[in-house]
């Protein structure tokens, strides 16, 4: 790992979709993640950058259904202020 990069493995939490109403749950669990993820890096939510993988994950089950939980690899360039959020290779 680069001195300029920041690499995290993080477990998002997304129980409170539930609240919004079925039809708007995957969208919510999209933004959850965002400022899950800008919370604990400490930048900005306009800075942090999906991957495709995490969205399809999400997504899988349809706009009704997300997972509750989703396990995430947040990486942070501290030279760009940008946080890059892939699926882990596991």
């Amino acid at each position: 790992m680069a001195e300029d990069m920041e690499e995290r493995i993080i477990v998002v939490p997304l129980r409170k979709v539930l609240i919004a109403p079925r039809t708007k749950r995957a969208p919510r669990a999209i933004k959850l993640i965002r400022s899950h993820i800008a919370r604990h890096m400490k930048i900005d939510e306009e800075n942090v950058w999906l991957d495709t993988p995490i969205n399809e994950a999400v997504w899988m089950k349809g706009i009704e259904s997300p997972p509750n939980k989703i396990k995430v690899k947040a990486t942070k360039f501290k030279d760009q202020n940008l946080v890059e959020v892939t699926l882990p290779e596991e």
